[in-house]
Order: structure tokens, then sequence, then C-alpha cells
């Protein structure tokens, strides 16, 4: 599995990289623009990935703006969502609205922080991509 942890804190990174280690390979980016651009590199080489754990609250680009325009990337290159990268919101952010509009720009899954090991496994089982 080829993963993508998007996430500003330097401490919720390192507890996701050690949650995924043993899951594949695992890249950083600090921010949504980073995101956005390690997703088009990654679509541009043919080597996609499969998950991409996308915070919300970040400066800059913030997880909302970077999943539409993610999302936006792999349509442009006729990648359905269903066929994407499958992108987990992973936030401290727990209100409806955010939920709503994480879901409603093709997100596959929203996780609370702070991450427990149990959901995420139960969510990345839910999304086929361990078994």
């Amino acid at each position: 599995m080829k993963t993508l942890i998007v996430e500003d804190d330097f401490t919720s990174r390192v507890l996701m990289q050690e949650l995924l280690k043993g899951y594949g390979l695992i890249h950083i980016a600090a921010n949504g623009r980073e995101a956005v651009e390690a997703v088009r590199v990654a679509l541009e080489n043919g080597q996609q990935f499969d998950l991409i754990c996308l915070d919300i609250m970040m400066p800059g680009m913030d997880g909302h703006q970077a999943l539409k325009e993610i999302r936006a990337l792999e349509t442009a290159k006729g990648i359905f969502s269903t066929d994407g990268a499958k992108i987990i919101m992973t936030t401290a952010l727990t209100d409806m609205q955010n939920k709503i509009d994480a879901f409603s720009s093709l997100c596959d899954g929203y996780l609370s922080k702070p991450i427990h090991r149990e959901h995420l496994l139960k969510e990345l089982r839910k999304l086929e991509l361990i078994s």
C-alpha cells in the first residue's frame, strides 16, 4: 500500500507513520499544497497513492480544498473517485458540517483525532486496503 500522510503537526505525522509503517511505503506532506503536488507527480508517473490520510486544519491550503483538487487531478486523468486513492480525513473537527463537506467532496472515510489504531485499521479494512 502506498500512503500519503498530509499533516502539518509533527507529532500527529509521527503517530500516523507509526500506525501505518507495517503496511507499505509512506510519503509525507506538511500541507495541502504539498499533498496536491505529491498526488500530481504520482499520477503523472502512473504510481497513484492507495491511501491518503488528510488533515483538515492546515495553513495555506486546508484539507477540504486539497481533497477537491486531488479528486480533480484524478478526474483529469480519467480516474473516478471510486478507483482513485482512498482518502480518509483525519481531523480534530467533529462537527457535522465538516463531515458533510468532506463526504460531499468525495472523501472515503473520516476519523476524529486522536487517531486510535483500532479505528484506523477498521477503516482500512472497510475500504479493503488491508485484510
